[in-house]
């Protein structure tokens, strides 16, 4: 019995650890992903290597009869979906499905799945005892993680001796999608957050002290060549044109800029990074179109894509700090 239990409680371990990792790598397009992206790999092959002996605890579980089973039963169909949708993901064999990638399905059903996780743990309580973290268990966790590294890296050869279309995904996990033709980069919101219908003659853009017209905005022509990462899993790197936010705000005792789109969507950034972020009129020479954030957005360069706030509609000074604001939007 004691088995049992230590195989649910390496799987509750392994599932937190990819859980974490993944919001982790969905953070950061820098090196943190990179990382995180690793242990998160390692961590979900790790989960199928546990489930052969997981699947001798449910038969018996299924056996006795209890209440909520369903519950259970969710839980462990949106653990496997996800897992099976990163698989597809990682290897390329499966990048769309309809109008969702499989990177949000990866992602979606591992946020599902969360609730039921609590509701499980809850219901089934497994007790810690000594003899849980005694020296034969500790190599035995160890034996399994050592043998989820061996399968990520042979999964990771295999991808590419077989030359799949996983081998060319980006170190965050991303496919390039239309990189130098803005004609063919797909178009993403953030929780579907829905494309405004905006006149470019009524527009302004209020900035600190100063309202900005749609006109005078393109006359600035700054440039910066930067990749969209978008946590969907796709990235698309463009020529981006607009005017550096260091031009339009004038700091003074402000810790932060607010962007604000006109939809309400909003991320807070630095005051140190008015010169880095850009706001954009064009990509590739021509003017933005609605579904890619027209009049104006931003351009955050080394940020994931939901930092890139479309339809921005205000830049606001405050005297709060940067990172007082959640880690992902809410809305």
């Amino acid at each position: 019995m004691r088995r049992g239990a230590r195989t649910n409680l390496a799987l509750l371990g392994l599932l937190g650890a990819a859980f974490l990792t993944g919001w982790l790598a969905f953070a950061f397009a820098t090196a943190p992903a990179r990382w995180s992206l690793l242990a998160h790999a390692v961590s979900g092959f790790a989960i199928l290597l546990l489930l052969p002996w997981k699947s001798l605890i449910a038969r018996r579980g299924v056996a006795r009869p209890r209440r909520g089973r369903w519950a259970s039963v969710v839980f462990s169909i949106l653990v496997l979906a996800s897992l099976l949708a990163g698989l597809l993901h990682s290897t390329g064999l499966l990048r769309w499905w309809g109008d969702l990638t499989a990177m949000d399905i990866h992602v979606g059903a591992a946020i599902a799945a969360v609730p039921f996780a609590a509701w499980h743990v809850a219901r089934r309580r497994v007790r810690l005892r000594p003899a849980d973290l005694s020296r034969r268990s500790l190599l035995r966790g160890g034996a399994v993680i050592a043998g989820a590294t061996l399968a990520y890296g042979a999964s990771e050869a295999g991808v590419r001796v077989l030359g799949l279309a996983g081998a060319r995904r980006r170190y965050t996990g991303s496919y390039d999608a239309g990189s130098f033709r803005p004609d063919q980069m797909p178009v993403s919101s953030w929780i579907l957050d829905p494309i405004p219908d905006i006149d470019p003659t009524a527009w302004r853009l209020e900035a600190g002290a100063r309202t900005w017209t749609y006109q005078e905005l393109l006359r600035f022509d700054d440039q910066i060549t930067a990749t969209l990462d978008c946590t969907g899993g796709f990235c698309s790197t463009q020529e981006w044109s607009g005017a550096w936010l260091s031009r339009l705000l004038e700091p003074g005792d402000a810790l932060s800029v607010r962007v604000v789109s006109a939809t309400g969507y909003d991320r807070r950034f630095p005051v140190e990074e008015l010169g880095r972020l850009l706001l954009a009129t064009r990509f590739g020479g021509v003017p933005l179109d609605p579904g890619h954030g027209f009049p104006v957005r931003l351009v955050a360069p080394e940020r994931r894509g939901f930092w890139w706030v479309k339809w921005v509609r205000s830049l606001q000074l405050e005297g709060l700090p940067h990172w007082w604001q959640s880690p992902f939007p809410l809305q």
